[in-house]
């Protein structure tokens, strides 16, 4: 890279090869510093920390590794196309400097700012036949928080809690992927998470990250262990844990059936809780809404074959890129994730998929920002 900037801007100015070396200094020495604390990191994969070293690493791969690889390639291809009167396309080198500043520049845009760009969604669902007290039900869903993403930024989470409590909701819904890895990713957020309050109680569900299935060493009895943690730091969190069951939610003299299913797994091959066990032994009730944190789970075993109301789910976070405005949406999740974010419905069922409070793998969102969900409940 020192080559290429010398030979594309020496001769040309002198202040602007300084300028582009600095920038190019700065930038390795960053590079190699977030390098060498995450492959020398020495503690449990877990650690928030590692955790945390791990997305900045994919980030930085993925901003300043890859375009200055383009770079290189375009420079000398340029010089190897021009090899019989020397130098260099002056054109092909500016090409890749563009496409590394676009690439960076979004990449940078993104992390600070558009992963917490929360938008809250507001949603009305119509059921026919409603319970008059449930008319107006307001519900709130969060899901996909994955809180090493607020690492360093844990006063982003406590803006959220009290947002949820400025809307006062009914009810509140988690579901699932409170981690990414393992349990000591928790560490104390369960004193900002039970921030936020709702008028007849909270439930959550433990999505596929949350089981253990990606730390890459746990054992199965490590992973059993993580299920057990979890579900005492989702309660420390104001939370009511539903694990193949069901909990009802008495509102005036209406019922609710709150079910959740647990998940695990991973893409292609997720697994799902036992829903005829969830479901046994509901009586009467006048709505029935599910916690399934795998979208594709309502139409292999929801829709058409129960009778539940509405499915909340998550998992996707819209993949984290995409294009949503008020009147078009698409993301790459679409090609996984046939409902990947919004409001379905088939017959008189309904599926809403939240696109998750926070980030995996890599600390940005192109486009596709953290949602916040407010479902209204009417009667048709």
């Amino acid at each position: 890279m020192f080559l290429v900037l010398r030979q594309h801007f020496y001769n040309d100015s002198k202040a602007k090869y300084y300028i582009s070396i600095l920038i190019h200094v700065l930038l390795s020495i960053w590079v190699w510093i977030i390098f060498f604390e995450t492959t020398s990191y020495n503690s449990f994969f877990d650690n928030p920390k590692h955790v945390w070293l791990m997305m900045n690493m994919t980030a930085i791969m993925i901003s300043i590794v890859f375009p200055r690889a383009i770079i290189i390639i375009l420079h000398f291809l340029g010089k190897l196309i021009n090899i019989k009167t020397g130098g260099h396309l002056r054109w092909l080198t500016n090409t890749g400097l563009v496409i590394m500043i676009f690439i960076y520049s979004i990449i940078t845009f993104s992390e600070f700012w558009g992963r917490f760009n929360f938008k809250t969604e507001e949603v009305t669902i119509y059921i026919k036949g409603l319970n008059k007290d449930l008319d107006g039900l307001k519900i709130i869903q969060l899901s996909d928080m994955h809180l090493t993403s607020f690492y360093h930024h844990k006063k982003q989470l406590e803006r959220v809690m009290e947002k949820v409590n400025q809307l006062n909701p009914d009810l509140l819904i988690n579901t699932g992927d409170f981690i990414s890895y393992g349990w000591r990713e928790f560490e104390r957020y369960d004193t900002i998470l039970s921030i936020a309050r709702s008028r007849y109680g909270s439930y959550a569900i433990l999505g596929n990250h949350d089981v253990g299935t990606y730390d890459p060493y746990f054992t199965e009895a490590d992973r059993n262990n993580n299920i057990l943690i979890m579900n005492n730091l989702i309660k420390a969190s104001g939370y009511q844990v539903l694990n193949d069951e069901f909990k009802i939610a008495n509102i005036g003299k209406a019922r609710i059936a709150l079910i959740g299913v647990l998940t695990g797994g991973r893409h292609p091959h997720m697994t799902h809780g036992n829903l005829g066990k969830a479901i046994f032994g509901i009586d009467s009730v006048d709505l029935k809404i599910l916690l399934s944190h795998d979208p594709n789970q309502w139409e292999e075993e929801v829709t058409g074959k129960t009778d539940i109301d509405i499915t909340l789910s998550g998992h996707t976070h819209g993949m984290q890129m995409g294009i949503i405005t008020k009147k078009f949406r698409w993301s790459p999740a679409k090609y996984f994730y046939p409902h990947w974010n919004g409001l379905y419905t088939s017959g008189n069922q309904y599926q809403y998929v939240n696109r998750g409070l926070g980030v995996l793998a890599i600390p940005f969102r192109i486009w596709m920002p953290p949602e916040i969900t407010v479902l209204t409940i009417k009667k048709e």
